[in-house]
C-alpha cells in the first residue's frame, strides 16, 4: 500500500496527548477519526514521530500513514482538514519511501518550551509565567549541563515504553526574546516528562534556589527535585522531528514568529536538500 508521510500543528489544550487513548480524547484520535471518514475504512496504518503529553502542543509533529488510496497528497490534506476540529492542522502530506517509519527513522526530535517574564493578556495557554527575576547567565550555563549522552533517571518517572533512562542530549539552548525566555531542547529521543523537568530545573537554577553545578550532581544521584520542579505543559512545543538529509533548526523565535518566518520558509528550503 503507498505510504505518506504527513506533518501536522497542533494546539494540545484540550487534548490529553497525541497517542491514542480509551475514554479520553488525544489529537491522534481526532486525526485517525477523520481519515477513516475520508478513506472509508479502518485498514490503515497511522503512527506519530512520538508522544506528546496532555497539554504539549506542536509546530510540527510527523506521522506516517499507509492506506490503500488513488488520491493525491494535497487531497488528502484537504480532506482530512475539512474533517479536523480548528486547533489540528495537517500542514503538509506527500509519498514516501514504502519503508519510511515516523517514529523509527527520526534522527532528533527538538521542542521549544516558552517562559514568560511578566503576565500577559496574550498567549496564556502558550507560556509559563514564572513571576520571580531569573538570572539568564546561570540558567545558559546550566542548560550546557545537559549536553551529550546522560542518564535522566532523576527527569522521568516510570515509563513502561522506556528501555533506558539514557538520551544523547544534542542541545539545551537558553535564549531571551524580549519578555520571553527561549528553551530548546533536541535529542535522540525523550522520555516521559524530561523537557519539562528540565526546563524546571532550569527556571529554578535562574531563580537561584539551584546552581549550575547542580546540574552534574541531579545527573549523578537520584534525586526526586527535578519532579518538584516540573514545569506546566502549556508551554512547551514539539519543534520539529528530523530525518536523514535534513537540517537542523538553527534560529530560536517565540511561536508567534514561526510560522510565517521560520516553519514554512525553512521546510521550503529543507525540500530542496531532500
Amino acid at each position: 500500500m503507498p505510504r505518506y508521510r504527513i506533518d501536522i500543528e497542533y494546539e494540545g489544550t484540550r487534548y490529553s496527548g497525541w497517542q491514542v487513548q480509551k475514554n479520553a480524547r488525544t489529537v491522534q484520535g481526532e486525526i485517525e477519526h477523520a481519515l477513516h471518514s475520508v478513506f472509508g475504512t479502518t485498514e490503515l496504518e497511522f503512527q506519530g514521530a512520538g508522544r506528546t503529553d496532555a497539554g504539549v502542543h506542536a509546530i510540527r509533529q510527523t506521522a506516517h500513514l499507509e492506506v490503500a488510496t488513488m488520491l493525491a497528497p494535497e487531497i488528502i490534506r484537504q480532506k482530512v482538514n475539512e474533517l479536523l476540529p480548528p486547533d489540528i492542522n495537517i500542514l503538509e502530506a506527500r509519498k514516501a519511501q514504502p519503508k519510511f517509519h515516523a517514529r523509527h527513522d527520526a534522527l532528533t526530535r527538538s521542542y521549544l518550551y516558552q517562559v514568560a517574564r511578566r503576565r500577559t493578556a496574550f498567549g496564556k495557554r502558550y507560556v509559563w509565567w514564572v513571576k520571580d527575576p531569573l538570572n539568564i547567565a546561570a540558567m545558559q550555563e546550566a542548560a550546557r549541563g545537559f549536553a551529550g549522552m546522560k542518564d535522566f533517571q532523576s527527569f522521568t518517572d516510570d515509563d513502561p515504553a522506556a528501555k533506558s533512562t539514557k538520551v544523547l542530549m544534542e542541545e539545551v539552548t537558553v535564549k531571551e526574546a524580549g519578555d520571553l525566555v527561549l528553551i530548546r531542547v533536541r535529542g535522540s529521543h525523550f522520555l516521559w516528562k524530561l523537557v519539562r523537568r528540565i526546563v524546571g530545573v532550569l527556571v529554578e537554577t535562574g531563580r537561584g534556589t539551584l546552581a549550575p553545578k547542580d546540574i552534574t550532581r541531579l545527573l549523578l544521584e537520584e534525586s526526586n527535585a527535578p519532579a518538584r520542579f516540573t514545569a506546566p505543559p502549556s508551554g512547551l512545543f514539539l519543534e520539529r522531528v528530523t530525518y536523514a538529509g535534513e537540517r537542523r533548526l538553527t534560529d530560536i523565535l517565540p511561536v508567534m514568529l514561526v510560522a510565517d518566518r521560520r516553519v514554512l520558509l525553512d521546510f521550503k528550503q529543507e525540500r530542496k536538500h531532500s
